[in-house]
């Protein structure tokens, strides 16, 4: 076989290789849902309200929950048994929802935030994808954009899909939509989305809430 001949035929090949490649990221593309969120739209902050979110996203902490009494030890055990299980249809492995719901009591508490709503925001915005990015840009379960990161933090965009940093990011934003909107929940996640007035989303994460809803919410 001649050198021209094998030339043709590997280009041939790799052409075929190409294809063949191209034709499997778009199978993937298809079957692989983009996230829902990533409309927030960037907000031009007081110097005092950039302090506040800044210290409330850097103070350190474990990703464990506060159980001062065996009361609150056994509440939090039956929470986190009943919402594993719910769970579980996005999350297979035990270890990695125990992990979760830790660091989501921890979190969701800290900014005073009713866990079956931050449960609810998370299954509409990723469906609990740790690693999903919507079209805009947003990242991780609560579908953070990154210019939070770089108003309220330390610029580290990668940041957004470690568990805690995530969640601290979507609970301290969360909080501060709803004193925003004076503890109105409609509009405060209407805000968070980039949907403010518009009913879709908040009725969505509402609806998504209840089948979150334990006694200790």
């Amino acid at each position: 076989m001649n050198l021209h001949r094998r030339k043709s035929l590997r280009q041939v090949l790799q052409a075929s290789i190409a294809a063949q490649t191209l034709q499997w990221v778009g199978w993937m593309t298809l079957l692989m849902p983009l996230a829902k969120a990533g409309n927030q739209a960037e907000e031009v902050l007081s110097d005092s309200v950039r302090t506040a979110l800044s210290q409330a996203v850097q103070q350190s902490g474990p990703p464990d929950p506060v159980l001062p009494t065996a009361q609150a030890k056994q509440q939090f055990n039956a929470w986190r048994s009943a919402t594993s299980r719910i769970l579980s249809k996005w999350m297979d492995h035990p270890d990695d929802r125990q992990e979760f719901l830790n660091t989501l009591w921890y979190e969701a508490r800290r900014a005073g935030l009713s866990l079956s709503l931050v449960l609810g925001l998370i299954e509409v915005e990723s469906a609990f994808r740790k690693y999903a990015i919507s079209s805009a840009g947003a990242r991780g379960f609560m579908q953070v954009m990154p210019f939070w990161v770089r108003s309220i933090g330390d610029g580290n965009e990668s940041a957004l899909f470690h568990t805690q940093t995530q969640l601290r990011f979507g609970c301290v934003i969360l909080r501060h939509m709803l004193e925003r909107e004076n503890g109105n929940l409609f509009f405060a996640l209407g805000r968070y989305n980039g949907s403010r007035g518009q009913a879709a989303y908040p009725q969505a994460v509402l609806a998504a809430q209840k089948k979150w809803l334990q006694p200790v919410d």
